[in-house]
């Protein structure tokens, strides 16, 4: 499960982005996690449960997580649509391989305590 890894990367984000924070501060971790990221949300989750517990300073932490869909961009249009079912065809029926979201993992707001 390499969520557990991801979880660890982003304690480890927080300390070098943050080096003058206690780690017992942080309250919330937002987090965008693309439909084609290759993490599963719920898998996220529950690897962030477990670093927490082991990691004590870090107990009074809390994730959450926004799924971005998948937006391409069609060049033959100039339009951004959604994809359906993995199918990488734009709105006006052309494929697209220029993908403008939903293969990101990101850290959008960390929320600490006073």
């Amino acid at each position: 499960m390499h969520e557990i890894s991801l979880v660890r990367n982003i304690f480890h984000i927080l300390q070098e982005q943050y080096p003058d924070m206690a780690p017992e501060k942080v309250q919330c971790i937002y987090l965008q996690v693309g439909e084609l990221s290759n993490v599963e949300p719920i898998a996220m989750q529950n690897a962030f449960e477990a670093v927490i517990e082991d990691d004590a300073r870090y107990r009074h932490a809390q994730l959450k997580i926004t799924v971005t869909p998948v937006l391409i961009y069609c060049s033959d249009c100039k339009k951004t649509s959604g994809i359906q079912n993995y199918h990488f065809i734009c709105s006006c029926g052309k494929p697209s391989k220029e993908i403008v979201q939903g293969d990101e993992l990101l850290i959008s707001k960390v929320e600490f305590n006073e």
